[in-house]
């Protein structure tokens, strides 16, 4: 695998850094080189947050992507601010919950999730991080499934969150399952 880089971004309290730092810790995991850069906004909750996790086979130069191989975007400003900048035949992956109106390059491959929605049938608003990073999962096809499991897996039992590693399982399943049937990778 090249080098592969994508922005995580949206609200403080959406799991945006989370996010990255499950996808770097499973790239790790499998034995690939990683980065990961968060960036946060002056309040934590409701304010900006943003991060940007790199996957590669060879050494990485830098952990700051001008442009992006993949984008999840939680929100319109993040849709707004990071959505130009992905790379040509890059992966966008929009929470439709929150972003119905938008317009990108025909050359991305968009996938339109209503995280919100999916997380709230799971009975838990706050997996809305982890249906987007299923989704993310089967669109772009760079970690699998079953890796990111793995990577989440460890990452709460490292912060002494392990009692939320099952629901965040299933939200994982239930992001990649309904970008593979129902809302399916389309061009815009």
């Amino acid at each position: 695998m090249d080098q592969y880089s994508t922005i995580v971004s949206g609200f403080g309290g959406q799991g945006v850094i989370l996010t990255g730092k499950i996808i770097a810790r499973t790239g790790m995991e499998e034995g690939l080189e990683v980065t990961w850069l968060p960036s946060y906004g002056p309040e934590m909750r409701g304010g900006t947050a943003n991060c940007t996790a790199i996957i590669s086979s060879k050494l990485i130069g830098s952990p700051v992507v001008k442009e992006p191989s993949s984008l999840i975007a939680f929100n319109k400003p993040s849709l707004d601010k990071f959505g130009p900048s992905v790379q040509q035949d890059g992966v966008i992956v929009l929470n439709s919950s929150l972003i119905d109106d938008f317009s990108l390059d025909k050359s991305h491959k968009v996938v339109l999730l209503p995280v919100n929605e999916l997380a709230k049938d799971l009975g838990n608003q706050k997996v809305i991080n982890m249906v987007a990073l299923g989704g993310w999962s089967k669109a772009t096809g760079k970690l699998s499934l079953s890796a990111l499991k793995k990577g989440m897996k460890l990452t709460l039992e490292e912060s002494g969150k392990e009692r939320f590693v099952d629901i965040n399982q299933k939200a994982l399943e239930k992001g990649y399952e309904t970008a593979k049937e129902g809302i399916k990778a389309s061009s815009v």
